[in-house]
């Protein structure tokens, strides 16, 4: 679906101690075993549990066609679900359910995504609801010591029964069946565990059901994409700071008086970075006697935009932090007082997940949508004071950044497209036995697009915002403001006359990306929220 992203999204460093499966992960911890390799072991509490809950599917299993009828363990599935299966089928029963589930279409997910998968289908499996073996566990993070990778097509899931088809794909490699990426190339996966030093399972009762049931494709998704949009919510603050001193801007309208009123923590976060950034400026002392009164809501008003930006995706990280740690398992095994019980419910319905990704999206489209408006103040000579039309070295013969407003007007337009949301649209399946789902799986996959296309606008506003501080000079801008420039200016030069851009566009990505423009800004002037 998406090429693994290189940037270092979380503030453990590769190598650093295991992520340990079955007790409570973040958000951190996912996307540093999903991008970073980070090893992940399972606890010897959550191994334990494991146990126990097999114990009770075994006692089920042991009583043979005596047993009563429990859903995925001795019946089949779905609409099925009142047909009882025999004893001596249960575990064909099993690899059935994953064949006839793997049937995923379109791109496959990157490495990254899947590795993510993996480590949140450990993490539920480790609760000890599940009532699997505990070799189940094991292989799932050998697979990912391994580096084995299945191949997940990014299609075919509605969002409940949870994440069934890409689930299946998972679950169809530790079978040794379907394929697998180990160090890049596609293989048979059970070449690929063979190569790896790998045993393939042999399901036993309910371990197939186990391993499809659940939000861990939709979650996966998303968590990365989260991951990303909050490293662009610091990245569109420092390119409205540049686009601000680039269009001789006021810091006022972020006074700290002002945002007390309205106390809005992401609001204050963004106004508290903007007066860092854009202390001691010779260009904002040059014109502080102006007539001006005003500055353009793109400017005047970017914390209360990025601001809301913000508070919306830390309310998503709670929802999604919350689903790292959460049983999406059916039926779910308790044990309480030496008794088992085996309840089927609904915790696998993708819809808490599904609103999250959707708000998410909206979210983080709005810091494409107030950027694009900055580049267009930047690029209209009846908006931009003492700037040359479009930035060019030589307007008229030079269209400088014409069509750069256009590319990013393009990629607004398109998240508007794709912030419609998914979690309001469902299609029923199995004979209307499962009569709601989510689409919380297609919510993910359109935020995971969003960000792209942030991303790139923001790269688009920063390469503009730096040619209109060039034709400030010799004024220089605040401190934090200047740097920026500096480091970008390494990988992006001043445009002095027409040239291709998109290599520009795509430097420029690449520091918003590996976190180099941000970390090497703070360093200098402290820390940005």
């Amino acid at each position: 679906m998406t090429s693994d992203n290189p940037e270092p999204s979380s503030s453990t460093p590769a190598g650093g101690p295991p992520v340990v499966i079955g007790e409570a992960i973040t958000l951190a911890d996912l996307v540093a075993v999903a991008h970073r390799r980070r090893p992940a072991v399972l606890s010897a509490a959550a191994r334990d549990r494991i146990v126990a809950s097999r114990e009770a599917v075994e006692a089920i299993a042991a009583a043979g066609d005596d047993a009563p009828a429990v859903y995925g363990v001795n019946t089949g599935f779905g609409a099925l679900a009142e047909t009882r299966i025999s004893s001596a089928d249960v575990a064909q029963l099993q690899k059935n359910l994953v064949r006839s589930h793997a049937c995923g279409v379109g791109p496959d997910l990157s490495d990254a995504e899947v590795r993510a998968m993996i480590v949140l289908r450990a993490q539920v499996v480790a609760m000890g609801h599940s009532g699997v073996r505990p070799e189940v566990v094991d292989l799932l993070l050998g697979m990912l010591d391994a580096g084995v990778c299945p191949r997940i097509p990014a299609q075919g899931s509605v969002g409940a029964s949870g994440d069934l088809a890409p689930l299946a794909h998972l679950a169809l490699a530790l079978m040794g069946e379907g394929q697998a990426r180990l160090d890049g190339e596609l293989m048979d996966a059970g070449a690929a565990l063979k190569k790896a030093g790998l045993e393939p399972l042999e399901l036993a009762a309910k371990e197939g059901i186990a391993l499809i049931n659940g939000t861990q494709y939709m979650t996966a998704l998303g968590a990365l994409a989260l991951d990303r949009a909050q490293h662009l919510c610091t990245v569109a603050d420092l390119a409205g700071a540049m686009s601000i001193e680039a269009l001789k801007g006021s810091k006022k309208p972020f006074d700290e008086r002002l945002m007390q009123v309205r106390p809005h923590p992401g609001q204050a976060a963004v106004a508290a970075n903007l007066r860092s950034l854009l202390t001691q400026s010779e260009i904002m002392a040059s014109h502080a006697h102006c007539g001006k009164v005003q500055d353009p809501y793109s400017l005047r008003c970017i914390p209360q935009v990025h601001g809301a930006t913000r508070d919306a995706l830390d309310w998503v990280a709670q929802t999604l932090t919350t689903e790292l740690n959460s049983v999406t398992d059916n039926p779910t095994v308790f044990l309480e007082r030496g008794e088992a019980a085996l309840i089927s419910g609904g915790n696998f319905h993708g819809q808490p997940v599904a609103l999250a990704m959707d708000l998410a999206a909206i979210a983080v489209a709005e810091l494409a949508n107030i950027s694009e408006r900055r580049v267009e103040q930047l690029v209209n000579p009846a908006l931009s004071t003492g700037l040359t039309p479009f930035l060019a070295a030589d307007s008229g013969l030079d269209s400088g950044f014409m069509i750069a407003q256009v590319a990013s007007a393009s990629l607004v337009s398109e998240n508007k497209v794709l912030c419609h949301p998914a979690s309001v649209d469902s299609i029923p399946s199995s004979a209307n036995r499962e009569d709601h789902v989510s689409m919380g799986s297609i919510a993910a996959r359109k935020l995971g697009q969003v960000v792209e296309n942030v991303a790139n606008s923001l790269a688009i506003e920063l390469i503009v915002a730096a040619q209109g501080l060039d034709q400030r000079a010799p004024l220089k801008p605040a401190e934090g403001v200047r740097l920026a420039h500096a480091v970008l200016r390494e990988v992006v030069p001043t445009l002095d006359g027409d040239r291709p851009l998109y290599r520009d566009f795509e430097a420029a990505r690449r520091i918003v990306d590996d976190h180099s423009l941000v970390n090497r800004v703070a360093e200098a002037i402290g820390p940005l929220s």
